[in-house]
C-alpha cells in the first residue's frame, strides 16, 4: 500500500483544519453532526456479527468494535471539557492516551450496544447543552496542554463535527470494501 493509500484510509475526510472564522451556519451544522451521529452508528453496524466487530477498519488501525468505544470515551470526555469550560475560567483539562484506552479489555470485547447506548444519551445531552449556546458560550476556552493555544469551544465543536464523520466514514467505507 503507497503513503498516498494509507493516508486516505486512516483520514477517509482529511485531517482536521481548524476552520475560522466560525459562522451560524456552521455551528449548527457541527451541532446536527453531533446530534445525528449515534442514530448514523447504529445504522452502520446494524445486524454486524463479533467477526465483522472484530474486523480493522484499515491495516494495523483498530477494530470496529474498538473504534465505536472508543468515539464514546472521546466523546464523553469532550462533552465534560465543554462543561468545565461553561463552569470554569479557563480550565486545564487532562488529557489521555487514545491508542492505550483502546487496549483496556472494555475496548477490546464489550459489546457495542453499551458504547451506543452511552452515545444516544450523551449526544442527546451534548446536543441540547450546544443549543442553548450564544456568542460568548462559544468563546469560552479551556487549556489542553497538548495545544500552543487555548481552544475554544466553537473550534471543539468543529474538531467534533469532524471526528464524528472520522470514524463514521472509517466504518461506512469498510462495509462498502467488505460489500456488508
Amino acid at each position: 500500500m503507497t503513503e498516498t493509500e494509507l493516508e486516505s484510509y486512516r483520514y477517509p475526510i482529511g485531517r482536521f483544519k481548524a476552520p475560522f472564522p466560525i459562522n451560524e451556519a456552521m455551528l449548527k451544522g457541527y451541532i446536527e453532526t453531533i446530534e445525528t451521529l449515534p442514530q448514523k452508528l447504529e445504522e452502520a453496524v446494524e445486524d454486524w456479527s463479533d467477526e465483522q466487530l472484530a474486523t480493522p477498519y484499515r491495516e494495523g488501525g483498530w477494530t470496529v468494535r474498538q473504534t465505536i468505544h472508543h468515539i464514546a470515551d472521546s466523546h464523553f470526555n469532550s462533552q465534560q471539557r465543554f462543561r468545565l469550560a461553561l463552569t470554569e475560567d479557563r480550565p486545564a483539562i487532562v488529557p489521555y492516551i487514545e491508542s492505550a484506552w483502546a487496549e483496556l479489555p472494555d475496548a477490546k470485547s464489550a459489546d457495542i450496544a453499551l458504547s451506543l447506548t452511552i452515545l444516544k444519551g450523551l449526544h442527546a445531552r451534548w446536543t441540547i447543552l450546544l443549543k442553548s449556546f450564544g456568542e460568548k458560550e462559544w468563546a469560552r476556552e479551556f487549556i489542553h496542554p497538548e495545544f500552543p493555544q487555548p481552544l475554544r469551544l466553537d473550534t471543539t465543536a468543529a474538531l467534533y463535527d469532524w471526528h464524528s464523520r472520522h470514524h463514521l466514514t472509517h466504518i461506512t467505507n469498510l462495509k462498502d470494501r467488505k460489500g456488508w
